[in-house]
């Protein structure tokens, strides 16, 4: 598992019918590395997550798995520091 921040959305007007609905997002995971995850939670930019990868992900589908290798399962919660 990952932890990464959701910086960017990616837009793709085509697209495999085997991919369920969810969206393609950019997260970083450390500064200069980013990777595209699948987010099927509706995550914002700026929200800290958890990202699993390989085929872990893949086998959170159900029947075939899609070819989706990073998948957002989580987002953490951040402590508030206006306490």
């Amino acid at each position: 598992m990952l932890r990464a921040r959701v910086i960017g959305s990616v837009w793709s007007s085509k697209r495999l019918p085997e991919i369920p609905n969810g969206a393609f997002l950019e997260v970083e995971v450390a500064p200069g590395n980013r990777l595209i995850a699948f987010d099927v939670l509706g995550t914002g930019i700026g929200e800290l997550v958890l990202v699993s990868t390989g085929s872990v992900a893949a086998g959170w589908f159900t029947g075939q798995s899609p070819p989706i290798d990073a998948l957002i399962i989580g987002s953490i919660d951040e402590p508030n520091t206006n306490d």
